[in-house]
């Protein structure tokens, strides 16, 4: 699904009228959509109350639209107009006037007092004041009615974007809503997915209003919102005849003294994503522990450091481990050991497979990122804010103030594909593609969950998937399976093992929640 700026949903609109679906039609779907979310929120009509908070523009006109739909279902509705009625122009003012002739009572200039008491009285409140068009910060009575909606403390469904969030950014305009839900129409936008506006939409729905798909395509919008169908269609299928040796082969390269867990949690995550083999690369020392964690993965005892870390020397015998497979994940564990930095830089000039990089692997080569431009193969970079930052030289706060952009330049900068990770991981490459992932929890904000995701996304890639498309099922899956986790055992105290278990069953998700939707 595609992720639009505000200026390109506006395009969006104009396109779908050219085309022949009129501004009223549009605007009937929009509030149609809100009436349906509203209806499931309210479970039935009687005794239920609503307030709507609508505004002078087509956000209001939808808000407008839904109030007619909740009158005929029965329910009690009172729409909270925050301007004059001579001050609706085109289809806001045909369905005020269609409202009112439902018999939808509506207030005109409704003040901030107003509007509180009518919420504290409501079941459910719907906010349709502001819209996605707003600049800079909200003027105040707007912003004093906003503040009397959040005061009320009900549940809040928003019309496309809760009101006080910049569209195109999720930053707040001064003040916001704080919805329990949002209808976002046609298409997701960027505020509903960055922070802080994806914490104030709550869960998002997206509303089909009937805006032709040639005219989406038209558009050409390279961003993209990752979810089940896609994520289910680009998944590797299996040959019923299928051997260990045609589902690829991964080389971990990871593990130091005190960080074996990393390197046992990269070599699991690619098992459990289907690599048919797994053979880690790992200090000689630590070789008896890496056997006694992992039954099904092939260890290889390295030269080390007198830290326990990957010698240099170990280049060659990775070199020719690396001609016996197909993908390379480095990076968890490796630790920061001079030699061993040394040993990332030289490896990943000479490396002739798709190489996944993370953690420590990301930290050598920060001070000379013109190795990874250089580099013969594929590469895939998974770094959070911190890392990221010092691949980019910014701080970490600039860096998540321009997510996407930064994420975008350093893919076209290496050539490559990067996965930013955080409360909505971003996977960029370097066609200017840009997809974006919200699967996943606060309970996964624990060590050892990135070494997971390394490990998946060498897992696909060992598959036969390119580098964007396994970094992005990676991702979602990763995600996917942090969430069910956290559906059984909570948020509080998950750990990067618990994913481990259950990455098959996010598979099976994918596919069920197709399926049934076919």
């Amino acid at each position: 699904m595609k992720i639009v700026t505000s200026e390109q949903m506006n395009a969006l609109d104009r396109a779908a009228q050219e085309a022949g679906v009129s501004i009223m039609e549009l605007m009937e779907n929009a509030g149609r959509a809100v009436f349906e979310k509203a209806e499931a929120m309210l479970g039935t009509p009687q005794g239920r109350r609503v307030a709507i908070i609508c505004g002078k523009g087509n956000n209001g006109g939808d808000g407008l639209v839904a109030a007619r739909y909740l009158k005929k279902w029965g329910a009690g509705v009172e729409v909270l107009l925050a301007c004059s009625a001579s001050d609706l122009k085109g289809a806001p003012k045909a369905n005020y006037g269609s409202a009112l002739q439902a018999g939808v009572p509506v207030e005109e200039n409704a003040q901030a007092d107003r509007v509180l008491g009518a919420c504290e009285q409501a079941d459910l409140v719907i906010d349709a004041l502001l819209g996605t068009g707003i600049k800079g910060a909200v003027e105040r009575s707007a912003a004093e009615i906003i503040s009397a909606v959040n005061r009320a403390n009900r549940p809040v469904l928003a019309v496309d974007i809760p009101s006080g969030i910049q569209a195109d950014t999720g930053e707040i305009a001064g003040v916001a809503v704080h919805a329990n839900h949002t209808v976002t129409v046609g298409l997701p936008k960027w505020g509903l997915l960055n922070f802080p506006g994806a914490e104030y939409a709550g869960r998002v729905v997206v509303a089909d209003i009937g805006i032709p798909a040639a005219a989406i395509e038209a558009m050409s919008i390279t961003a993209e919102y990752l979810d089940a169908a896609e994520v289910a269609h680009l998944l590797p299928r299996r040959s019923p005849a299928a051997h260990k040796g045609d589902c690829g082969r991964a080389l971990v390269i990871a593990g130091s003294a005190g960080y074996t867990g990393a390197a046992a949690l990269c070599s699991m995550g690619a098992l459990r994503m289907g690599a048919g083999l797994v053979t880690l690369a790992v200090p000689a020392s630590l070789n008896d522990v890496m056997e006694a964690k992992l039954t099904e993965v092939i260890t290889r005892p390295m030269p080390e450091t007198a830290a326990r870390s990957l010698s240099k020397e170990a280049q060659q015998e990775i070199l020719e481990l690396a001609a016996r497979s197909d993908v390379v994940a480095m990076g968890p564990g490796l630790s920061l050991e001079p030699e061993t930095a040394l040993l990332v830089r030289r490896l990943v000039g000479r490396l002739a497979i798709p190489v996944v990089l993370d953690a420590d692997a990301l930290t050598a080569l920060s001070t000379d990122i013109d190795l990874l431009k250089g580099a013969q193969a594929p590469i895939v970079c998974t770094p959070h804010p911190g890392e990221m930052a010092r691949l980019v030289n910014l701080s970490p706060a600039e860096v998540q103030k321009a997510r996407a952009s930064t994420a975008q330049s350093l893919a076209r900068s290496i050539e490559g594909v990067v996965v930013l990770k955080g409360a909505a991981t971003l996977i960029a490459d370097a066609e200017d593609r840009l997809r974006v992932n919200r699967t996943g929890n606060a309970g996964m904000a624990s060590g050892g969950t990135g070494d997971v995701l390394t490990g998946m996304i060498a897992g696909l890639l060992a598959q036969g998937m390119s580098p964007f498309d396994a970094a992005s099922v990676g991702t979602y899956l990763h995600g996917l399976a942090g969430d069910l986790a956290a559906a059984e055992k909570g948020d509080m105290g998950l750990i990067a093992s618990d994913l481990l278990e259950k990455v098959p069953d996010a598979t099976i998700y994918v596919s069920e929640v197709v399926r049934q939707s076919q």
